[in-house]
């Protein structure tokens, strides 16, 4: 007899957390072992609670989700990770899956679709919507075209992200735990690679391009 799959749940909002509860306790072979709010509380519930599965929203306060999902990568590479998110945009897929999680699902996706997809990421798979994967698989083609973000580095998108969330080089070089100078090399790099010419321009595109959640 298979043993029931372990699953942590990060999210910002208690609603969701309860509404992602709700729907795994209708499955006898999913059990929720914890739930967090923020980055900080997502490290620490995997650290104690050492789930299969990790449901995670993208857009929670704390660290920019590359870094926290590397982190996670590093120090817990047995854990799979769903994204469960707002965020229909085949570009954040796209960057999710570079960045390795094994499935992504928006939250207006129905509950045995979330059901499926924790299960097939708990056996090994990896999970799109059709639909999604239509697009993220024309996303990923070399010969289409990209937009701007999309061709800076992991650590020049995670300076944009924390950018358009409105933070100071100090808060940035402090959260990130580099340099000013060197986080001022990334916003200039930033402006060259995505022809812009100041920060306020770099806001305006991240909040026009969902990021600055």
């Amino acid at each position: 007899m298979s043993r029931d799959i372990r699953v942590a749940i990060a999210d910002d909002h208690p609603l969701v957390r309860a509404g992602l509860r709700q729907v795994l306790a209708e499955d006898p072979s999913l059990t929720v072992v914890g739930e967090a709010a923020d980055g900080d509380e997502t490290i620490t519930l995997v650290r104690t609670s050492q789930p299969d599965v990790l449901v995670l929203d993208i857009a929670m306060p704390g660290a920019p989700f590359p870094g926290l999902l590397r982190l996670l990568r590093t120090a817990f590479p047995q854990v799979r990770v769903l994204v469960v998110t707002m965020h229909a945009e085949e570009q954040f897929a796209v960057r999710a899956l570079k960045e390795g999680v094994s499935g992504y699902l928006t939250k207006g996706e129905p509950p045995e679709e979330v059901i499926a997809a924790i299960k097939q990421i708990a056996a090994g798979g990896h999970y799109l919507t059709a639909p999604m994967a239509l697009r993220a698989a024309a996303a990923l083609d070399p010969e289409a075209a990209r937009l701007p973000h999309e061709r800076v580095s992991r650590r020049e998108y995670e300076v944009l992200c924390m950018i358009g969330c409105g933070k100071t080089v100090k808060q940035i070089a402090e959260e990130l735990g580099l340099s000013p100078k060197t986080v001022s090399t990334h916003r200039a790099r930033l402006l060259r690679k995505m022809r812009l010419k100041t920060s306020a321009e770099l806001i305006r595109y991240a909040v026009q391009n969902g990021l600055s959640a």
